[in-house]
C-alpha cells in the first residue's frame, strides 16, 4: 500500500514516465493523470523550428497542464486510494528556461507564477534519470514521427533543467531513480524495487533518496 496522496513522475522525454505512472495506478487503484500532449498543434512545428515556435508551444502546454490538473486534483473519489500523474506543473517552467529567450521567459514566468500558486504540490516527486543515448533509443522505439528529429543537445539541456530544479528545491521530497541499469517495464523485480523505495521514502521522511 502506498501512503502518499499525490505522486508526480517526472523525467526527460523518453524516460518512461507514463509507463511507470500507469503501472502504479493499475496496481494500487490510483487515479491516473496523464499529460495530454498529442493534440498540441505546435509540437511538430517546434521540433522543426524551435526559435519560432518555442513561446506558443510553452504557453499552450502550460495552459493545458494547468487546466487538467485544476480539474483532476479537485475531484474526490472514495474508491481510489491516491493520485499519480506523469508530470508536474513545474515542468512548464523547466522547459521554458531552456527554450525561451530572456524577454519571452520573463513574460512566461509571470503567468506561470500566477497559476502554479493555485495548484497543490505533489507529496512525492519521482525523477527518472536516463542517459541521453537511452532516451533516444526509447524515443525511436515509440515511433512518434515528430520526435525523431530531437537532438541530443536539446535532451541534455532539458536534463540539466531538471537537475537545476532538484538542486533548488531542497524542501520537496524527491526520489531520484537512475534507471540506466534497471528495466521497470519488463522486469518485475526492478519495478518492485521502485515501490519499496517509494514506501521507504514515506516511512523515513528523507527528502532525497536515490536508487
Amino acid at each position: 500500500m502506498i501512503q502518499y496522496n499525490f505522486i508526480a513522475i517526472e523525467g526527460t522525454i523518453g524516460a518512461g514516465k507514463t509507463s511507470l505512472a500507469t503501472r502504479i495506478s493499475n496496481d494500487f487503484n490510483a487515479r491516473l493523470i496523464l499529460e495530454q500532449f498529442e493534440d498540441n498543434a505546435f509540437l511538430p512545428k517546434f521540433y522543426e523550428d524551435q526559435d519560432k515556435y518555442a513561446f506558443p508551444l510553452e504557453m499552450s502546454f502550460m495552459a493545458s497542464r494547468f487546466q487538467q490538473l485544476k480539474d483532476k486534483l479537485v475531484m474526490f473519489d472514495l474508491f481510489q486510494s491516491f493520485i499519480i500523474s506523469d508530470y508536474y506543473i513545474m515542468k512548464s517552467l523547466i522547459f521554458a528556461r531552456k527554450t525561451l529567450p530572456e524577454d519571452e521567459l520573463a513574460l512566461f514566468t509571470r503567468f506561470f507564477n500566477f497559476i502554479s500558486a493555485t495548484l497543490p504540490k505533489p507529496d512525492l516527486l519521482v525523477y527518472l534519470y536516463l542517459d541521453v543515448e537511452k532516451l533516444q533509443q526509447n524515443i525511436k522505439l515509440r515511433g512518434r514521427s515528430y520526435e525523431q528529429q530531437i537532438q541530443d543537445d536539446y535532451l541534455n539541456r532539458i536534463q540539466d533543467g531538471y537537475f537545476e530544479f532538484i538542486q533548488g528545491h531542497q524542501d520537496m521530497r524527491i526520489l531520484i531513480l537512475d534507471t540506466n541499469t534497471i528495466d521497470f517495464v519488463h522486469n518485475d523485480s526492478d519495478y518492485q524495487k521502485i515501490i519499496e523505495v517509494i514506501n521507504q521514502s514515506y516511512e523515513t521522511g528523507i527528502h532525497r533518496i536515490s536508487l
